[in-house]
């Protein structure tokens, strides 16, 4: 079967962009839950969250997402169009979908009786599936979201410093086994989409999904801007409970609560996450870390309404010393 080819112009190059989004995490969920074995990197929460949805209504949304997937309804989780979304604006976009409907079932063809009652009266479905996205979104992901959205974030500021370092070749080297970039065209292996696919001039939207992992999945067809879902670096360590150990060699001269806050920044995190994952305060955390910028050794960067800190050049020179003498 031949892959999904998509050839790039200087005009998609322009228009490539990132975003995240709620909706789509909650879409990805349901897969997960439904078939945890596989994904096992996020069994914790599977069996946490199956608790928390216990007497929530989630019937339409699992019969629209099928397990395995082939494909998923463009209605039910179109690309955002701003780059980070807030959840009630992606279901505004997807209550305006109602003429989509009937077209989006025809094509990927989900069964049930809660799906046949969506095609009856696709207004009043949708109303229903927000609801439904809705409460699952507050039991099982909102607990949740300040930890994977710092992931998330994470892997866009690490992918713009590999574009502006070496281009897209750079930035899709490691995005996903499955992609690979080749003389201006990502080609993706997919075992349901297939062949050459126009951008048009549209560009590529690129939208880390922790529970997507560890699939990719793409959006090629009217009327929504071309798009990939992929799993974020560091997805695996998502669920982790125990901080990393403070390299003995470096915690001898920064002091060990900097050494480590050192070896948690292997991506690009907030305080927050940095205080939860070590057991400091966060006030606490955040002097370690301005001492740290102080000293050349981490940077930070705003990513919407937080910083994300990420170590430096000279900062991995110095886990690397401190590893090759160890």
């Amino acid at each position: 079967m031949a892959p999904l080819t998509l050839a790039f112009t200087a005009r998609d190059v322009a228009a490539t962009r990132f975003a995240v989004s709620p909706l789509w995490e909650v879409v990805a969920g349901v897969r997960v839950l439904k078939d945890p074995a596989a994904h096992a990197v996020h069994r914790p929460w599977a069996e946490w969250a199956r608790e928390r949805l216990s007497g929530v209504e989630w019937g339409l949304l699992s019969e629209l997402v099928p397990v395995p997937t082939p494909a998923i309804a463009g209605f039910l989780c179109p690309p955002p169009s701003t780059s980070a979304p807030e959840l009630e604006v992606e279901l505004g976009t997807m209550l305006g979908m109602a003429a989509l409907v009937r077209p989006s079932l025809d094509r990927c063809r989900p069964a049930g009786a809660r799906v046949a009652e969506l095609r009856a009266d696709p207004g009043r479905g949708l109303e229903r599936l927000a609801a439904e996205i809705r409460g699952f979104w507050e039991a099982a992901l909102a607990p949740h979201w300040p930890r994977v959205r710092t992931l998330l974030d994470g892997d866009v500021l690490h992918r713009a410093r590999l574009l502006a370092r070496g281009g897209l070749a750079e930035m899709f080297d490691d995005l996903a086994p499955n992609v690979r970039w080749r003389e201006d065209t990502l080609t993706i292996e997919h075992r349901t989409a297939t062949g050459p696919r126009p951008l048009r001039g549209r560009g590529l939207l690129l939208v880390p999904s922790a529970f997507t992992w560890p699939d990719v999945f793409s959006v090629s067809t009217a009327p929504w801007q071309p798009t990939l879902r992929y799993p974020p670096r560091g997805v695996g360590t998502l669920w982790e409970r125990e901080p990393r150990d403070a390299p003995r060699a470096l915690a001898g001269v920064l002091g060990r609560t900097r050494a480590l806050l050192l070896a948690e920044l292997h991506q690009p995190t907030s305080t927050k996450e940095l205080a939860r994952r070590t057991g400091l305060s966060e006030a606490g955390a955040n002097q370690h870390l301005t001492a740290l910028r102080r000293a050349g050794l981490a940077s930070g960067h705003r990513a919407g309404r937080h910083v994300l800190y990420a170590r430096t050049a000279a900062a991995e020179a110095l886990l690397a010393a401190a590893a090759s003498g160890r």
